[in-house]
């Protein structure tokens, strides 16, 4: 008897669900009636309204719609598409075998379409991303997207494209600077890095897979963290990691929050497959910012280091050096005459922050001093036998002084393509030369784009006037019209000459 009530009770809960859900449909079909093209019969819904099911809040706490498409309006015209473009005179004569390449493990190679070596020279061309961070034409991109390129053009967002000149490259954070001559362009700021929180909401913006302007989003799934991708002798690597979708394309392009500000320039990817597979990585916008100010003012990278060669900690480390377990940076030598050793670091030092920055890591611990520059002074606290000490250090450039290491940045040689060094008296002595001028950078420019020249040719004429330093160039070349014959040796006594225009 029980159980008969219970069949009606449940029974008359279905019949009313079944005519409420009647009722309902009958009112969509009766509005989408009224909303059908009578011709063709076919129902056009105007619009729907979106229901927000995801919400997040901002940095004061006030709670928000998770809402990507506001953001994706201000980012888009700020990322670039940029092509590289290397010709077939500038890698027909490169050797036998190509030099291994870090880069091409997390994103492949960079340019496709290589000719098989000694046949017909077919332009190989890679392809990358960039995000415009001025109004005057800056853009900031990954170094291994331009580098080996003898002409580099970018592609804004509405299709126009531009020749675009390398003003500098720091391979130690694998960044580099481009200028691009346009006017009202979109740009994006830079914001403090530090503030970024693992869980924080990032969009991903680039060109991948041949994809124009392409927008995934994803959390902030790491800080501070190393991958080993960056062989160089001074590398830095504290990549910001995240799960948003980054592929190759995605080089160079950005990594910004919900405002739409840039938090970090996508770099890498850890994949088997050469494609995403959950992971990728972002140069912090502090590094990028601390990169692109020391290229525009300097014209290179000023460096401030330590001096001292470390590992982070952990319970291995601790058993292995026989002491108690600390979080931070293990100090396992102190240069002799460096920052450190001077200020009184010792090795078995633990380093456990910097000017009040915890540094938990030693790419933590990089990424602070990385944005240092020679002759700064930095507060390092570490612990010696279970104790903190403080040390002030001030830090020295790779040279172990303290003066900054500039480079000449002349117009015209950004137009070359070329960095020039002062040949020293050795060096001369030895070639029974006067002097010269070596070329110790190559970048796209007029020589790689024009000439076969190499790294390292020693330029001791230009149109037959006697070339004996940096200012020689400069003042032979500036505000040069037409054809240009520089004469000169490498470092094997070999003498060659190479000519190029100056044509704008």
């Amino acid at each position: 008897m029980k159980s008969n009530t219970n069949s009606r009770g449940a029974w008359k809960v279905y019949f009313f669900s079944a005519v409420i859900a009647l009722a309902v449909s009958y009112g969509v079909i009766k509005l989408n009636k009224q909303e059908s093209n009578e011709t063709t019969g076919v129902t056009v819904v105007e619009s729907i309204p979106g229901a927000q099911a995801l919400y997040t809040k901002d940095s004061d706490g006030n709670i928000k719609p998770l809402d990507f498409t506001d953001t994706s309006e201000k980012v888009l015209d700020a990322v670039v598409h940029i092509k590289s473009t290397q010709t077939g005179s500038s890698y027909q004569n490169q050797g036998a075998r190509e030099l291994p390449d870090p880069f091409k493990e997390f994103f492949g190679d960079m340019f496709k379409g290589q000719s098989p070596q000694g046949s017909s020279s077919r332009p190989r061309v890679g392809t990358g991303s960039g995000v415009i961070i001025n109004d005057k034409g800056y853009i900031v991109t990954n170094n291994h997207v331009i580098d080996n390129a003898d002409e580099v053009e970018v592609t804004l967002y509405n299709n126009q494209s531009y020749k675009a000149t390398v003003i500098g490259t720091d391979p130690t954070t694998d960044l580099a600077l481009l200028q691009i001559k346009a006017d009202n362009l979109k740009t994006m700021s830079l914001v403090n890095s530090d503030d970024v929180e693992v869980g924080e909401w990032v969009l991903a913006v680039g060109n991948p897979l041949g994809l124009n302007s392409t927008v995934t989003a994803g959390i902030v799934s790491a800080k501070a963290r190393s991958i080993h991708i960056n062989t160089d002798k001074f590398a830095v690597e504290s990549f910001i990691q995240t799960d948003a979708a980054i592929n190759p394309g995605n080089s160079g392009g950005a990594l910004v929050n919900l405002d739409g500000n840039l938090v970090g320039i996508n770099t890498a990817i850890a994949s088997t497959t050469g494609t995403y597979t959950g992971y990728g990585f972002a140069v912090p916008s502090n590094i990028v910012t601390k990169v692109v100010e020391d290229l525009l003012k300097f014209g290179n990278v000023q460096r401030g280091m330590l001096g001292v060669t470390i590992r982070t900690m952990d319970s291995n480390l601790a058993k292995e050096k026989d002491v108690d377990f600390t979080k931070g940076v293990w100090v396992e030598q102190v240069g002799e005459d460096s920052g450190a050793d001077i200020a009184g670091m010792e090795s078995g030092d633990i380093i456990v922050s910097v000017d009040g920055k915890e540094t938990a890591t030693s790419p933590r611990l990089q990424e602070i001093i990385a944005g240092k520059r020679p002759g700064d002074k930095v507060m390092i606290t570490v612990n010696r036998n279970g104790k903190e000490k403080e040390f002030e250090v001030e830090l020295h450039n790779s040279q172990g002084g303290t003066d900054f290491i500039k480079k000449e940045k002349k117009e015209v040689f950004n137009l070359l393509g070329a960095d020039f060094e002062n040949v020293d008296k050795d060096t001369a002595k030895k070639l029974n030369i006067d002097g010269g001028v070596q070329v110790s950078k190559l970048y796209p420019g007029k020589i790689k784009k024009e000439t076969q020249m190499r790294e390292g040719f020693i330029i001791t004429h230009i149109d037959g006037k006697r070339i004996n330093d940096i200012e020689d160039v400069a003042a032979v070349l500036e505000n040069k019209k037409g054809g240009v014959m520089l004469e000169g040796v490498y470092e094997d006594g070999s003498k060659y000459y190479y000519a190029f225009g100056l044509d704008s």
